[in-house]
């Protein structure tokens, strides 16, 4: 309780403080020497045992909020408006210009992921598609800018699910099996929103599609605060020059996206 005295008197719940004690790296085998059966035992005790005012937090209100998100989708949309101008107009480096405002939109993360070397996850993104542009067309990054919009939608749907599941569950396992399937239908969602924006683009759907997911997946463990270096691996993976490369590493990021955002402290508040 004095090491983790902050998280517990912040917290609004258990889950909250059993989602900081994951992040701070406490398993249940180490709550296991406080004759707890899980981290999530120990957080009710935690939750329990601190003292806290009688008034309620105050919640944010939703004035402010509300245009920022406009904004900010206003943002998402320029990618793609600026990716199919420079192609309309014969731009001679159109390639290069959607390839830039793609990596730029689409990888940063609100939230810095965790380990060594942070830039490094990025200047892979922005290598990957720089390759895939250059071997495959300008049409290709129109495609992946285009897909700009529709991931940051994903995603701020995915982010506003999660942590109101976050909210209404009782145990950490309870929010872990929800989570998965709204990842795999966010998922799915934007892999149609991809395919229709590689159509738009005139790119090869082969192509466009797997990079785009796996853009949207290092967005997603990037913006989640998750480790960088899964990321930084699947792509590297996506820079071998081989046609099934990029499906491959998109693949192997799922794995590990399933993984990391089923857990309750990738959605903890910051």
């Amino acid at each position: 309780m004095h090491r983790h005295r902050e998280l517990c008197e912040r917290a609004v719940d258990p889950l909250e403080i059993a989602a900081g004690l994951e992040a701070h790296g406490i398993t249940d085998r180490a709550a296991a020497r406080f004759r707890h059966r899980d981290v999530f035992s120990l957080a009710e005790e935690l939750y329990a045992r601190t003292p806290r005012g009688e008034a309620a937090p105050v919640e944010p209100g939703p004035g402010p909020a509300r245009p920022r998100a406009v904004r900010r989708f206003g943002y998402a949309l320029l990618p793609g408006a600026l990716a199919l101008g420079a192609a309309a107009t014969g731009m001679p480096g159109a390639g290069p210009l959607a390839a830039l405002v793609t990596v730029g939109a689409l990888v940063w993360p609100g939230r810095s992921g965790t380990g060594r070397f942070p830039y490094a996850a990025h200047l892979l993104a922005a290598a990957a598609v720089g390759w895939a542009v250059h071997r495959h067309g300008p049409a290709l990054g129109a495609a992946l800018a285009l897909a700009v919009g529709p991931a940051h939608l994903a995603a701020a749907v995915f982010a506003a699910r999660a942590r109101r599941r976050l909210a209404g569950s009782r145990a950490l396992e309870d929010f872990a099996a929800g989570a998965r399937p709204l990842l795999a239908g966010v998922l799915l969602l934007f892999t149609a929103a991809a395919a229709g924006a590689a159509a738009l683009a005139g790119a090869a759907q082969a192509v466009a599609v797997p990079l785009a997911v796996l853009l949207f997946l290092a967005r997603l463990l990037l913006t989640h605060g998750t480790h960088r270096a899964p990321v930084a691996a699947a792509l590297a993976l996506a820079l071998v020059p081989a046609p099934a490369a990029a499906l491959a590493a998109a693949a192997g990021l799922l794995v590990h996206a399933v993984l990391a955002l089923s857990r309750a402290s990738a959605h903890a508040r910051s």
